[in-house]
């Protein structure tokens, strides 16, 4: 099965395909990590909050001429990764493009044999409340009214 997915993301996912070595990945993640654009602390809500994740994540969403930008942030510099390779792979895409994505990628990538499984998780939840926010801009709600 082939993945289709859209340009940034493919790219992200032939960077980690590069890399046979788990550590060379986690290097590549912590890469990410230091790229991430810092978060306003106001942004740090409890809405924006990922639940079910052991490390604190945040996410927001904006969207502008019909594309989704988001932030995030966490405190655990792997996580930050992951949140950082996320929102660099989903930025600037459209909700619906957005809402056709499937988790799955991560194994595209290689890193869900290095991930253990508390993060493997997290990623799905940071992922899914990236893909929440999406939807709910497609679907034209205001995003207090998405539980997370």
């Amino acid at each position: 099965m082939t993945l289709v997915l859209p340009p940034n993301l493919a790219k992200i996912v032939e960077r980690f395909q590069r890399h046979s070595a788990p550590k060379k990945r986690y290097e590549q993640l912590l890469w990410y990590a230091k790229k991430l654009e810092a978060m306003p602390e106001a942004a740090k809500t409890p809405e924006n909050k990922v639940q079910g994740c052991v490390s604190q994540v945040f996410i927001t969403a904006d969207l502008t001429d019909g594309k989704v930008w988001y932030q995030g942030d966490s405190d655990a510099q792997l996580v930050k990764g992951l949140v950082a390779l996320l929102i660099q792979g989903l930025n600037g895409l459209t909700p619906e493009e957005i809402s056709q994505i499937t988790p799955n990628f991560i194994e595209a990538t290689g890193l869900q044999v290095s991930l253990t499984p508390s993060r493997a998780n997290g990623f799905y939840n940071i992922f899914q409340m990236m893909k929440k926010k999406a939807i709910a801009f497609q679907l034209g709600q205001n995003l207090a009214d998405v539980a997370p």
